[in-house]
């Protein structure tokens, strides 16, 4: 069994955040651990509150991961303090972390700010230089590169800029009215574009999130980098269309879509199985 850390705040609604990384993590067939930055309430409508975790607790999460089961990979997500920041750089270079896969969440899909302003700035000098690859959506690219995104020239060339700059991969996330659901990936100087499958599902609430997470699953699992992407997106797509459809704004995705099993079908058989003596 292959493992993976999400590092990264919790979304009490269960859609994106810790809870969107264990579910794909699982999904995804390795074994997920957490450190949790932040608690959050929130639903598919906004953020409503955010209790960040200490510099010191935060710390004392991530000790505890790697001083007994070492990760295959790690997933960083939310993270809204630049001491929060400090804290995930200095312990992932000290266990000297592989396949960490940086979600830079900035803004959730309700349009609530999830970062500091301050905190762009400490993300970018302590994280971006450790990350195997960076998955940033179209807004989030274009404050990272520093250039507006119009079309997918621009994507390129935001990835271009990030990965020249910070020496990580770049896959820069399509949408936001520049394409479908196509992402670019650039890593080794090449840039290489992943097409996606478009699917009329306006409950996206967990995209970045869930992606992310999936693709470090399957670098713990040892694949490269492009076939993680692509398992990933693949895993994402199917997700979405299953036409989960919760909540009053942008809802979450279906991520255990097709899961079958005796619990399942007992469930819908009205036994329980925990009690049933018979089993």
């Amino acid at each position: 069994m292959k493992t993976a850390l999400a590092i990264a705040g919790s979304d009490s609604s269960g859609g994106a955040g810790i809870q969107a990384d264990l579910k794909t993590m699982t999904m995804n067939g390795v074994y997920g651990m957490t450190a949790i930055t932040a608690l959050t309430a929130q639903n598919t409508t906004g953020v409503f509150g955010v209790e960040e975790a200490s510099p010191a607790f935060l710390q004392a999460q991530i000790d505890a991961v790697f001083e007994d089961i070492y990760p295959d990979a790690v997933k960083i997500g939310m993270v809204s303090s630049s001491e929060l920041i400090r804290v995930i750089g200095d312990r992932l270079r000290f266990y000297q972390a592989t396949n960490i896969v940086l979600d830079p969440v900035m803004v959730a899909t309700s349009g609530s700010s999830l970062m500091k302003t301050d905190a762009v700035e400490t993300l970018t000098a302590d994280l971006l230089p450790l990350a195997t690859l960076v998955t940033p959506n179209i807004p989030e690219a274009a404050l990272l590169a520093g250039i507006a995104i119009q079309n997918a020239d621009d994507m390129e060339a935001a990835g271009k800029i990030i990965g020249d700059t910070y020496g990580c991969a770049v896959l820069v996330k399509g949408g936001h009215a520049i394409n479908d659901a196509n992402d670019v990936l650039y890593a080794d100087g090449q840039c290489r574009w992943f097409e996606g499958r478009r699917i009329d599902n306006p409950n996206t609430h967990g995209t970045g999130c869930t992606l992310s997470s999936a693709i470090a699953s399957n670098l713990a699992k040892g694949y490269d980098l492009a076939t993680s992407v692509t398992r990933a997106k693949a895993y994402l797509s199917a997700a979405l269309a299953d036409m989960l459809d919760l909540g009053t704004g942008s809802g979450p995705m279906n991520h255990h879509f097709g899961l079958q099993g005796q619990f399942a079908e007992e469930a819908d058989n009205d036994i329980n199985p925990i009690t049933d003596n018979n089993r």
